[in-house]
C-alpha cells in the first residue's frame, strides 16, 4: 500500500505536494483533487474499520449491513431500489441476499402482480441484527469524528451531501 493512504496528516500533505509537483503541466485542479482524493481515502478507512472492529464479530459484510440498514430504515423494496439505496449492483444484491436470507435475516417474495420483480423485508431477526449493531457502529462513527467540534461534524455532513447531491446529478445528465 502506497504510503500515502495509510499516513497521518503531515505524510498526507507531503503526498499532495508530491502529487502537485509530479503532475506540474498538468491541467489539474489540485484542489478538488485533494479533496475527492481524502474523500476516498476517509470512506476507505472508516469502512474497514467498521468491517473489523463493529460488523465481523457479527459475521457482516459491509454491503449486508447496509441492505439491512436500508431495509430497517425505509422498509420493505424492490431488490432493484433496494440494490441502488444500498449502493450496490444488482448481482451483488442478489449475493448478499442468498447468504442473508440463508441466516434469517431478510426474505424475498415475488410482487404479485409481475412475479418476475421480486421485493425485500426484513425479518423479525435482521431487525434485531440492525438494532444490536447500531450501537456500536454509532459509538465507531464518534470515534472517527472525535477530533471535530459539533458545528464542525454538521458542517462536515452538510458539504459530503452537496458533493453526493452534485456527483448525482452529474450522473442524471
Amino acid at each position: 500500500m502506497p504510503r500515502a493512504f495509510a499516513a497521518g496528516d503531515d505524510e498526507l500533505v507531503e503526498a499532495e505536494h508530491l502529487i502537485r509537483d509530479r503532475m506540474s503541466g498538468l491541467n489539474l485542479d489540485l484542489l478538488s483533487l485533494a479533496a475527492v482524493s481524502n474523500v476516498f481515502r476517509t470512506a476507505t478507512a472508516v469502512r474497514n474499520r467498521m468491517e473489523r472492529d463493529v460488523l465481523r464479530p457479527h459475521r457482516l459484510s459491509w454491503s449486508a449491513f447496509v441492505v439491512l440498514f436500508v431495509l430497517r430504515i425505509w422498509g420493505s423494496q424492490e431488490s432493484r431500489s433496494l440494490a441502488t439505496e444500498a449502493g450496490i449492483s444488482g448481482g451483488t444484491l442478489t449475493g448478499v441476499l442468498d447468504t442473508l436470507e440463508r441466516k434469517g435475516l431478510a426474505m424475498r417474495q415475488p410482487v404479485p402482480e409481475d412475479r418476475r420483480r421480486v421485493e425485500v423485508a426484513l425479518t423479525p431477526a435482521g431487525t434485531k441484527v440492525v438494532n444490536d449493531v447500531m450501537p456500536a457502529f454509532n459509538h465507531e462513527e464518534s470515534l472517527v469524528t472525535g477530533d471535530l467540534t459539533e458545528d464542525e461534524t454538521a458542517t462536515l455532513a452538510s458539504l459530503l451531501r452537496r458533493v453526493l447531491r452534485t456527483a448525482e446529478d452529474l450522473d442524471g445528465r
